[in-house]
């Protein structure tokens, strides 16, 4: 069977051409434009390569473009870094090994519960996994069903995390699944993810359309402004950390923000 990650490479090579305006680029035409964004030779001349050559990639063939190919390519669809890192690891050979949802080790809980900001840990499909009382206070975590501990899930489908995130809700979930983007596509095929999106489908109307834009953001740290039902208005400031032992573990922390 073919590496998905071919298909999802691209998908995301035709969902970034398209979202590209010829006129921006400044890229005459001679004929009118059917669809909206590049036309495939268009993007191949900018990257280089040969237009057939191009049509495989798009069609998710088998064909294991270079590193060199992936660059020009990114510039070719004037990609962000995030971007860029995204199609370079779609690029890689080899099959992505099958989910099963981690069993979080002793010293980073143990840790996790004694910190005193709320702190919370993630899997790879970004299953909750283990969460102090500070988040629980913050996030209302102990409340979830064991099947909703997700935090995607909870941000997108859960009327108490529209409440939480007030005015700021919708670009929140936006960003959040263009960074969740990056990780489904390692993994587009496994049932454990589409499972996910299904639920995420069901549960949040607006998430088809998000998802089909194909945004890839990435991550790390901001600010954020929650409303609590009891504390009111917070500013909080939060940063991630990957388990060296396990980099799809991600630790979570936040803290009040300064002035």
């Amino acid at each position: 069977m073919s590496d998905p990650r071919q298909k999802a490479f691209g998908n995301f090579l035709r969902s970034r051409r398209e979202q590209l305006d010829p006129a921006h680029l400044a890229i005459p035409s001679l004929r009118r434009r059917r669809t909206p964004g590049l036309r495939r030779e268009e993007v191949a001349e900018r990257a280089g390569i040969g237009i057939d050559w191009y049509v495989r990639l798009e069609q998710g063939r088998d064909v294991g473009p270079s590193a060199a190919t992936v660059d020009a390519l990114a510039r070719a669809l004037c990609l962000s870094e995030a971007e860029h890192a995204h199609l370079r690891a779609l690029a890689r050979r080899g099959r992505p090994s099958a989910f099963t949802r981690e069993v979080m080790p002793p010293t980073i809980a143990r840790l996790v519960r004694d910190l005193p900001q709320p702190a919370y840990v993630t899997g790879r499909r970004w299953d909750l996994l283990a969460w102090n009382d500070a988040a629980a206070d913050l996030f209302g975590f102990d409340d979830l069903a064991e099947g909703e501990r997700n935090i995607l899930h909870f941000v997108l489908t859960d009327a108490r995390a529209r409440v939480l995130f007030g005015p700021a809700w919708a670009e929140e979930a936006q960003r959040m699944v263009a960074q969740f983007r990056a990780v489904h596509d390692l993994s587009a095929a496994d049932p454990a993810f589409l499972d996910l999106l299904g639920r995420l489908t069901e549960g949040c109307p607006l998430f088809p359309g998000w998802w089909g834009a194909h945004e890839v953001r990435g991550g790390g740290g901001g600010r954020k402004v929650l409303h609590h039902p009891e504390r009111g208005r917070l500013v909080l400031d939060y940063a991630t950390f990957q388990a060296t032992g396990d980099p799809a573990l991600k630790l979570a922390i936040y803290a009040p923000a300064e002035p």
